[in-house]
């Protein structure tokens, strides 16, 4: 019954997936590139495949109310960001077998990864002549693995009689993930994605207006809302090379670092003061714009910039982009002095919120940490008293202090061992440790090789699929996944 189930609610997400190969198929029938009839047969296995899986789960339609389990989702979640970037890979591993540059499985999986878990990485050089259905497909990619592609699923499970609280807790990010924001789930999942389309179109039209084009608009759109920063460019957001553009993205960067939850409860209620209140909300923006200040102010006592407008700009553009986990670049910022580019990549991993589009350790997580600390040091005075852990009015249960520290010990285990596997692939300290930091951050850019004047082409398959498995931990937070692979997960 549980691969019953598991095989029905995949076969409805290979449909839905199937059909976003549209985007990029309509694209090269309007831009008249070509390149369209690479989609055409993917999406025919997609969605056959799909059909396939939703007949072999017809057996279970005599069960309509049966809730999906915990294990259920998670093992769900699992198989399709394994399966997805493999189904994803195969338009691109055809167009350039058919123009005679042929890519690999590895670098198209990598590729497709790093779309669907929105890392921004790329092994692909030459991205301005690169016809547009194949770098829609990579914009598209990320901004459809920007909410989640399951959580759209769950908006749809009450079609299939399966409830969708176990796959929401499993593709949900940050350490509160049973907390309801509606009393239906769909509903919930419906309200996250109408908040997340709603700023998404916004972002499209500032785009526009700032002087893209309706393609380039649509594609930094997908990329910036997503917090995904792949751009159909190999300068990336420096082709524009204008102010107005930038000072636009950095708008919608901070607004996508913020949790979508908070945005449709705050819209749900009609009290916009809300957003200013969370205090996540109010770390998250007050981190990345304090940071900018500072990467402002190195830049014009070591860098030798001017103290005006444009230093502010480059200075906030890029560190919004990387601590945001975005990974645009209007420059090389690693030859900026030291402190601005570390600065920025470890910020990647606490600056955005739970709930949001971008990846790390979270801020929620972060101001936990903060008040566990500040707890122990008054525990150290006063030994006998009594200090509940608080963010905001909200007392954080002890489940979720656990839940934390564990994910804390567990993320740098993780990055100390993906370092480790590739500096045993020969790669040097700091590109082995920027690689990952920014793979299982969901940023992209690190230092030297794979820093933002270069990309990952020049990896080994074996330092690619340490990188791509950095994605898929950091995107899943690590714990959902690794999960699969303990004993009592497959335990009765």
């Amino acid at each position: 019954m549980p691969l019953l189930r598991i095989a029905s609610v995949l076969g409805w997400v290979l449909l839905a997936f199937g059909l976003a190969f549209l985007v990029p198929i309509g694209v090269s029938i309007g831009l008249a590139d070509g390149a369209g009839w690479a989609f055409v047969g993917p999406m025919a296995l997609v969605l056959l495949l799909g059909a396939a899986l939703l007949a072999l789960g017809q057996r279970w339609r005599p069960y309509p109310a049966k809730e999906l389990g915990v294990r259920d989702g998670i093992l769900l979640v699992g198989l399709v960001w394994t399966l997805l970037p493999a189904l994803a890979a195969l338009p691109l591993m055809l167009y350039f077998d058919g123009v005679g540059q042929p890519l690999s499985f590895t670098r198209a999986y990598f590729e497709a990864m790093s779309g669907l878990t929105t890392t921004g990485s790329t092994v692909l050089v030459g991205l301005d002549y690169l016809p547009g259905a194949i770098n829609i497909w990579r914009g598209f990619l990320q901004w459809l693995g920007g909410m989640g592609i399951l959580v759209l699923a769950v908006a749809i499970l009450p079609l299939m009689g399966a409830g969708g609280s176990s796959l929401l807790r499993a593709e949900t990010s940050g350490p509160f993930k049973e907390s309801r924001l509606t009393p239906r789930i769909a509903t919930t999942a419906k309200g996250l994605w109408s908040v997340y389309a709603a700023l998404s179109l916004a972002c499209l039209l500032a785009y526009r207006a700032g002087g893209m084009s309706w393609f380039d608009a649509w594609m930094h759109m997908f990329t910036t809302m997503s917090l995904g920063g792949l751009s159909n460019y190999d300068a990336s957001f420096g082709h524009f090379d204008s102010a107005t553009l930038e000072w636009i993205a950095i708008v919608f960067m901070l607004l996508a670092s913020g949790s979508f939850a908070l945005y449709f409860v705050a819209v749900l209620k009609r009290d916009p003061a809300r957003i200013w209140r969370d205090p996540e909300w109010r770390g998250t923006q007050s981190l990345m714009l304090g940071a900018g200040l500072a990467v402002a102010a190195v830049l014009v006592w070591q860098g030798g910039a001017a103290a005006d407008l444009e230093t502010l700009r480059r200075a906030l553009f890029n560190l919004v982009s990387i601590a945001s986990t975005t990974g645009f670049a209007s420059e090389d910022y690693t030859l900026w002095p030291a402190f601005a580019p570390w600065l920025m990549l470890l910020l990647s991993a606490l600056a955005t919120s739970a709930g949001s589009t971008g990846a790390g350790i979270k801020m929620a997580r972060l101001l936990i940490l903060l008040k566990l600390a500040q707890c122990e040091l008054k525990r150290i005075l006063h030994p006998r008293a009594v200090t509940p852990i608080t963010v905001g009015a909200a007392v954080v249960p002890q489940a979720a202090i656990q839940s934390v520290l564990a994910f804390m010990l567990i993320y740098g285990a993780t990055v100390l061992g993906l370092t480790m596997l590739l500096l045993l692939g020969g790669m040097d300290f700091d590109t082995a440790f920027s690689a990952v930091l920014a793979s299982i951050n969901n940023m992209g850019p690190g230092f030297g090789e794979v820093g933002p004047a270069g990309n990952y082409a020049g990896l080994s398959d074996f330092k690619l699929w340490v990188c791509a498995l950095a994605m898929l931990l950091g995107r899943l937070e690590i714990l959902a996944f690794l999960v699969l692979f303990t004993r009592a997960f497959w335990q009765k």
